[in-house]
């Protein structure tokens, strides 16, 4: 993942504007104004108005509701009037990124958010629709969806498969789901590097006080950073020969590793 791409997702219910800028300046790569679960229905339409407001002036990505909502077609009429360019798809399955396609007046940046059994089990579908820019996992309606509760690792199998699908499709690394608790650093660290370690390369957040740890989760350690410098400077040394570095041999997927741990470091390190 190249370090340009955004790490953390920060989410805001649409229907609080005095909390628009203030997630603004958090520190997230993108704020996600919130149509879907944390608007009331009698609430929408007001809703709309302040993302179709706030969005001429600011870069967002907006979760629309459901493609299968009564409340859908008003949502991508804001969207088309108001020229919101990014937007999140609930409930992704192969049905409802048809309804977004025919709903759409032009490109967007479609991130589609895998919360059912059966959008998992069409991941292949969503990612070659040729509309998706980045999966996103929505771990808490899957475990519903599924019947699994997630209490640390019981979801880390369907977080493989979304990766590798990303991969398949030529994606981004897609963004894993929420972390409920932001009171326990160690909690969190643990479940943002799990995510990592499967092949994600982003994380939805649910509190500005997430949105650094996760920031700096998916950036490579000081320590991933010098040992690629090392293998960099040993495989320059031997040009094209066999090269050993801490006993171990060097050849083209050690090294293809440390360009990209190079390639996604910040400047600082």
């Amino acid at each position: 993942m190249s370090s340009s791409l955004s790490r953390s997702f920060l989410f805001v219910p649409a229907n609080r504007p005095e909390r628009f800028d203030k997630a603004a300046a958090s520190g997230a790569h993108q704020v996600i104004l919130d149509l879907e679960d944390a608007v009331a229905p009698a609430e929408k339409e007001v809703a709309r108005g302040f993302v179709a407001q706030w969005s001429g002036r600011a870069d967002a990505v907006v979760r629309v509701n459901g493609a299968e909502s009564t409340f859908f077609a008003a949502d991508m009429e804001m969207m088309r009037r108001a020229g919101v360019a990014k937007l999140m798809l609930p409930k992704a399955e192969p049905a409802s990124i048809e309804r977004l396609a025919a709903s759409l007046d032009g490109p967007r940046h479609v991130i589609a958010l895998i919360e059912t059994v059966r959008g998992y089990a069409e991941l292949r579908r969503i990612g070659a629709s040729g509309l998706v820019s980045q999966l996103a996992f929505g771990n808490l309606d899957f475990g519903i969806d599924s019947g699994v509760t997630e209490t640390t690792q019981e979801l880390d199998p369907v977080r493989l498969q979304i990766a590798l699908e990303s991969r398949l499709a030529g994606l981004p690394p897609p963004i894993d789901g929420v972390t409920t608790s932001w009171t326990d650093p160690a909690a969190f660290g643990s479940a943002v590097g799990r995510a990592k370690a499967l092949g994600f390369g982003a994380k939805l957040c649910i509190h500005p006080a997430q949105v650094k740890p996760v920031n700096d989760a998916f950036l490579p350690t000081a320590n991933e950073v010098a040992w690629a410098r090392r293998v960099m400077e040993a495989a320059d040394g031997a040009r094209g020969g066999a090269v050993a570095l801490d006993g171990k041999m060097i050849d083209a997927p050690v090294i293809r590793r440390a360009e990209l741990i190079l390639s996604n470091a910040p400047a600082s390190i």
